[in-house]
């Protein structure tokens, strides 16, 4: 959008959404060429990938987007990624290319994701403010940076450091190293990757444990989820155990959106915070009788089961 925008202007008054839509099918055409002239002049290829946030609402599309960037790849053909802001529809776009880079980065098991800022990584309070500092190691569960970070965002982003910060820690919690850093200094990626450089920046620890191929997909899918439970004290206490736990009938205390087999639901607790997003086993209309059940069957089960911040 941003590329296009220094082509034209609209020749006549026109609704934001149009004016996105022609600045993006312009700028999508100049960004590629450019791309494309920087890697030729070292011998490398490059391709040009164009997605939705709706591509990645089945496992089926998700898979189909999987097998793209695997063939990409294995030919030694450089993937730029883009969302295409031509069709997007505003509910269903990403936060900002950030969500859709963490998303590709988990989809093919990246070593490590790379999110670039306007400064070095993330800090204890606005950059601008005295005793701000640095926070140079985050652990994938940490949430007591988030309460420091600036809601700002650049001029040509939508999200900003607050949206870096938990996808890199979704990210890291799939198992991948996740670096912050100024992108406005002069060869960072090259200084990032050379260790010895000491580079000051912010590295998200992997979680030692990752999620599995279907759980990375209910994890970044949640915006789709089409159910909502509401579960009691005991079986959150008991999902955020180190065990391998599904979710029974008999922890759910409220259904607030009802749903199919099959269909993602999010569950959150009685204070309405979001515990994690799951495949349903069996439709809503079920629970109730299944909760009479001697041996109740799991609404999620733990193989279908992602949990925020594990």
């Amino acid at each position: 959008v941003a590329s296009g925008r220094a082509v034209l202007e609209p020749l006549k008054k026109t609704d934001a959404v149009s004016k996105r839509q022609l600045w993006a099918a312009l700028g999508q055409v100049k960004l590629i060429s450019r791309y494309s002239d920087f890697f030729s002049e070292h011998g490398l290829i490059c391709a040009q990938v164009l997605t939705t946030k709706e591509n990645f609402s089945s496992r089926a599309h998700y898979l189909n987007m999987k097998n793209c960037f695997n063939t990409l790849l294995e030919n030694k053909v450089i993937p730029i990624v883009n969302e295409n802001d031509t069709i997007s529809v505003t509910e269903l776009m990403f936060t900002d290319n950030d969500e859709l880079s963490g998303l590709i980065a988990s989809m093919v098991n990246s070593d490590a994701l790379i999110l670039l800022s306007n400064v070095d990584g993330v800090f204890s309070d606005h950059p601008k403010n005295m005793g701000a500092k640095l926070i140079e190691k985050i652990e994938f569960s940490d949430q007591e940076p988030e309460s420091g970070i600036s809601r700002e965002s650049s001029d040509f982003g939508r999200g900003g450091m607050i949206t870096k910060f938990r996808i890199a820690q979704k990210v890291a919690g799939d198992g991948i190293n996740v670096h912050v850093a100024n992108g406005t200094r002069d060869n960072v990626l090259v200084d990032l990757m050379n260790t010895r450089e000491g580079l000051k920046h912010t590295w998200f620890v992997p979680n030692k444990k990752p999620s599995s191929g279907v759980k990375k997909w209910i994890g970044y899918s949640d915006g789709f989820a089409k159910g909502e439970v509401v579960i009691n004290a005991g079986a959150a206490k008991a999902l955020d155990s180190d065990k391998a736990v599904s979710l029974l009938p008999v922890g759910i205390v409220k259904i607030t959106s009802e749903f199919k087999k099959d269909d993602l639901i999010k569950i959150v607790d009685e204070s309405g915070k979001t515990i994690g997003v799951g495949k349903a086993s069996y439709s809503s209309s079920k629970i109730e009788t299944e909760k009479l059940s001697e041996k109740q069957k799991p609404v999620v089960h733990y193989d279908y089961l992602y949990l925020e911040n594990r």
